[in-house]
């Protein structure tokens, strides 16, 4: 009894005491994580100097004697033992919370470190209680953990839909998720060792690699039902084209690409770009088909055609074609781009690479289109009164202005 009280109070002085999952859990989030990295540095003062020093004084005292100091050495280390250990478990059995995940993971990886030298401490039939806790506390923050990550995985698809920005950026969701498994890749043996991750007989993984495609999924699920609440549909698109990019930056900038795989990463390349191109198709159909020239002639192609870069042969104009039908052509033409381009300044495209590849695209299928549609029918306007009421734009003022195009947020 003396032995196990000098103990008890040794550790008492060095901060540890029996608590509950109840007391852990109304303590304020700064004040736990402090005592959790307390508690490491106890358990493993405990582990490595405090409990051998009780068992070399156990050893010295009945040498010879094995029964005699297997016992009291469990009767002398169980309640400090329990008091360390009700730390961890209280902890474990906290309510859960997505960061929880990491303190979870730092204590797995201490107390798990730590269990080959418990084992050796606390050998003999006399402590085999006290090897169980401690082994049972390595299987609680291994439990806990992993249903971390799951609870964390349905909570992103739970997340309200109506939560998203006015210009189509990168949603805090995303950013958090992709920061999430960066961290989590720091842990990567010990989540492996959690999941047990293993090849099945199709070659397809499981543990590990299924955890991270699963919150990855859970995202794109929740992003999926975001873009539908735009009322804006070229906006939604763009939404979903900036965050699936992030998404594939984040994987591909951290050791979770190894996880996943290339093949992962060129589909949800594909997928930005299937994006990009539905973009452009649903945010500049209008203004396109304000260049096609059915309706101004029976010569020349649909405005489908001159979606995908051919506005129709480039010949002499109907002698039929009416000048005030092009210049309200003009007219409209000029609404329609200045409509787009005064709302999409406002849009924001983080990524300066996709940005500018963006725009190189509709550059790349408008001005071609302008040039042709100006080259054909602007013999008719020019000369007329106010020419340039209609004819407002050059080529080159086009590029320009398409310059300016999700300026918002733009990085420095």
């Amino acid at each position: 009894d003396t032995r196990s009280s000098t103990l008890e109070l040794t550790l008492k002085q060095l901060g540890v005491e029996y608590v509950t999952a109840e007391e852990v859990q109304t303590a304020q989030a700064e004040s736990r994580d402090a005592k959790i990295t307390h508690w490491i540095r106890c358990l493993q003062i405990a582990v490595k100097l405090l409990f051998p020093s009780e068992r070399a004084l156990c050893d010295q005292i009945f040498e010879g004697k094995h029964a005699w100091k297997d016992h009291c050495f469990a009767a002398a280390t169980s309640k400090s033992l329990l008091n360390l250990l009700s730390f961890g478990q209280a902890i474990s059995k906290s309510k859960t919370s997505p960061d929880k995940v990491f303190l979870l993971l730092d204590m797995f990886d201490r107390t798990l470190e730590l269990q080959s030298e418990v084992e050796a401490v606390f050998a003999g039939d006399e402590c085999a209680e006290n090897r169980k806790s401690a082994s049972t506390l390595v299987k609680c923050l291994a439990q806990a953990a992993k249903k971390t990550l799951i609870d964390f995985k349905d909570s992103i698809v739970k997340e309200s839909p109506k939560n998203t920005s006015t210009d189509g950026d990168v949603h805090p969701l995303t950013s958090y998720v992709g920061n999430y498994i960066k961290y989590l890749m720091d842990y990567q043996s010990s989540l492996k060792l959690i999941f047990q991750e293993s090849s099945n007989g199709d070659g397809t993984k499981s543990g590990l690699v299924s955890e991270i495609s699963g919150l990855i999924h859970a995202v794109e699920t929740n992003l999926d039902v975001k873009a539908k609440q735009y009322k804006d549909h070229a906006l939604g698109i763009l939404f979903l084209m900036n965050n699936i990019n992030y998404i594939v930056r984040s994987i591909r900038s951290s050791e979770a690409k190894d996880l996943v795989g290339d093949d992962w990463i060129q589909r949800r390349r594909r997928t930005v770009q299937q994006h990009a191109t539905q973009y452009k198709r649903v945010a500049w159909g209008k203004v396109l088909d304000c260049l096609s020239a059915q309706g101004l002639t029976s010569s020349v192609g649909s405005a489908t055609e001159g979606i995908a870069g051919s506005v129709g042969s480039i010949g002499s104009h109907s002698s039929t074609t009416s000048t005030s039908v092009i210049k309200a052509r003009f007219k409209s033409f000029n609404k329609q781009f200045e409509e787009v381009c005064q709302t999409q300044m406002n849009w924001a495209i983080p990524d300066k690479e996709l940005r500018d590849n963006l725009i190189l695209a509709v550059a790349e299928v408008l001005l071609p289109a302008y040039r042709s549609f100006l080259k054909r029918f602007g013999p008719l306007v020019e000369n007329s009164h106010h020419a340039s009421k209609y004819m407002k734009y050059t080529p080159e003022a086009l590029e320009q202005t398409l310059g300016n195009l999700f300026a918002k947020k733009l990085p420095q």
